[in-house]
């Protein structure tokens, strides 16, 4: 399996977030991606390269002007406020809720900042733009690797994507590489894409950018959002609407949840996909399922991780890989190549 790897992704390396009331030292860290990497390259999963460069017709396709304008910016704006502001990041601390207005882009950096974002938990920094653009390329390298007729390839980037919305960012996502690479395949002769999102944490920017279209299936497996990040969406009964009705599927689960249990959805989303039809399938490849995690609640060993990657080959369709969660950073390395290998071995 060929791996595109983002070699700018240590560009973007966050400093402090803020969770359960506290700013603590970022989850989300360079090393996640250099230990899958080191696994890769210990066990032979294949080659890897760097991306080819897209041009930005590709993440219009997917995100709003104004927030892509907004994120190629916001840090020299950060700066432009106080030069003191080049030392520390950028985090949101209000938002347009309910019946606020967000048609009206304000004046003001804090303003827009908060209409662009959904939580303070992900910081904004110098190299954020630069690594996240970087790691489009990558989605969309695998996207066109496997539409030149590749069985799989793999986007090994960060910051992870399946949180950013057409418009928003949060979640350690600013842009939406499995999504990219969904409609990348799309544009290269895909009729119809599925997305089988297996983070921990609910894909609400999929989900969100798909969810009125027919010709892409997002399904998710996921922690309850009555108690798990990020909340507002990812409930069994969001199935899509307009022409996009019945093309979103949603499977939570309890915290807590053990392999059998969360197998068996992983069963019943893959009978989802081969019941839509689909023509290419983008797994968003969180890791943060396995027992060891710090911000997630399910019970999934190192073993179990060859044993999803062999399910999601049976299905039999040409597969996209788009590195997203996973914050036990020293088995990351281990649980991601796992997966490839059990899919390589099937």
């Amino acid at each position: 399996m060929i791996t595109f790897h983002n070699h700018q992704h240590t560009l973007h390396q966050g400093k402090l977030e803020m969770f359960r009331g506290e700013l603590v030292p970022c989850f989300e860290v360079p090393a996640r991606v250099e230990h899958v990497l080191a696994e890769i390259e210990r066990r032979g999963l294949g080659p890897v390269r760097q991306p080819t460069s897209f041009d930005d017709s590709a993440l219009h396709a997917i995100h709003t002007p104004r927030y892509l304008d907004f994120l190629a910016h916001a840090w020299d704006e950060w700066v432009a406020l106080d030069p003191a502001n080049a030392a520390r990041d950028a985090l949101p601390s209000l938002w347009p809720v309910r019946s606020f207005r967000s048609d009206v882009l304000p004046a003001n950096f804090t303003a827009r900042m908060g209409l662009f974002s959904f939580d303070a938990g992900t910081p904004l920094m110098a190299g954020t733009w630069a690594a996240a653009r970087s790691g489009a390329d990558c989605a969309l390298s695998a996207a066109q690797q496997v539409a030149d007729g590749a069985r799989a390839a793999f986007a090994l980037t960060r910051p992870p994507g399946h949180h950013a919305g057409a418009d928003f960012f949060g979640g350690y996502c600013f842009l939406n590489n499995a999504a990219l690479a969904a409609q990348h395949l799309r544009d290269r002769g895909a009729a119809r894409v599925a997305v089988l999102d297996i983070d921990y944490h609910h894909g609400n920017g999929t989900q969100a950018i798909f969810y009125a279209r027919p010709d892409v299936l997002f399904t998710s497996i996921h922690g309850d959002p009555n108690t798990e990040y990020p909340f507002y969406l990812g409930y069994a009964d969001e199935r899509g609407e307009g022409a996009g009705l019945g093309c979103n599927q949603n499977l939570p689960l309890p915290r807590g949840t053990g392999f059998s249990v969360w197998r068996a959805a992983l069963a019943q989303a893959l009978q989802g996909i081969a019941r839509f039809g689909a023509d290419a399938l983008v797994v968003s490849l969180g890791l943060d399922t396995f027992d060891g995690d710090p911000v997630a609640g399910f019970k999934l060993q190192s073993d179990d991780y060859l044993r999803v990657g062999a399910d999601i080959a049976a299905a039999g369709l040409p597969t996209v890989f788009v590195f997203e969660g996973g914050y036990a950073v020293a088995e990351v390395g281990v649980n991601a190549v796992n997966v490839l290998a059990g899919f390589d071995n099937r």
